[in-house]
């Protein structure tokens, strides 16, 4: 067998690559490798850094350039879309809105500790008014539901509706006093969890950027031109969530 050494030029330049111990025409071939280029450690360390934030669930990776604030943008939209969310439900009725009827559990019968969800069997929907309704997916599912609303502690009473055998309608009785300051405490905890959540976004931006003073990433005048907006941002989101408390607060105390 003749070395590698040996081989004819056309085989030398040719492409072809064989594993160690396959012969051609009377040729050894030694094993060919092929590398590639080392990941760069400034690229290994951002594929991390992403890895871990979409773990995390974060909607963006943190950006090298100071003046993007996208982060703090997003957390405080955030806060401020799950602030209009609670609100809307306390406005609605609070401790009546659709969500906690559906949510009492219907004993389907007696005798047996089987229960299921109200919001599986039937759906809740508010006519207008201070009345809400019932839509019932089974006829036999009428009476235990009724039942189950009955003892509920919501001190409501179902009636049939005249015209639907599998409708119920619930009559929302009008607030008190004490039903409305509960409402203006439970808004007010929600306007509070909003605006700790801008803070914390804040923080987590105002720490980036004096990670980036520290690394030299950033020129000072860069970042402080980015904390200068960064404050602006955060005292219009704070603002917007006071805001949207004040207006519901205001609504709730009429009604």
């Amino acid at each position: 067998m003749r070395p590698i050494a040996a081989l004819p030029q056309f085989l030398k330049t040719s492409r072809i690559r064989a594993v160690r111990g396959i012969e051609l025409q009377g040729y050894a071939f030694r094993r060919s490798f092929t590398s590639s280029p080392a990941l760069n450690k400034s690229k290994k360390r951002d594929t991390l850094k992403q890895t871990d934030a979409g773990a995390k669930g974060q909607a963006t990776i943190a950006s090298d350039d100071p003046s993007d604030l996208s982060q703090l943008e997003l957390g405080i939209a955030t806060a401020v879309s799950r602030l209009k969310d609670e609100l809307t439900k306390l406005r609605t009725g609070g401790r009546l809105c659709p969500e906690t009827i559906e949510s009492l559990r219907v004993q389907l019968s007696k005798g047996t500790k089987e229960t299921a969800r109200l919001g599986d069997l039937a759906q809740v929907v508010p006519k207008g008014g201070r009345m809400v309704a019932v839509l019932v997916s089974e006829e036999s599912y009428m009476k235990p539901i009724s039942s189950a609303i009955l003892a509920s502690n919501l001190s409501l009473t179902p009636q049939q509706d005249p015209h639907n055998a599998l409708q119920l309608n619930i009559p929302i009785p009008p607030p008190t006093k004490e039903s409305r300051d509960q409402t203006v405490l439970a808004a007010k905890a929600a306007m509070e969890r909003a605006a700790s959540n801008v803070r914390e976004t804040r923080g987590i931006v105002h720490k980036r950027l004096q990670e980036m003073i520290k690394k030299k990433i950033a020129r000072p005048d860069d970042a402080r031109k980015a904390q200068d907006k960064m404050e602006k941002l955060t005292e219009k989101g704070q603002k917007e969530v006071k805001d949207l408390f004040e207006v519901a607060k205001k609504a709730m105390e009429r009604t």
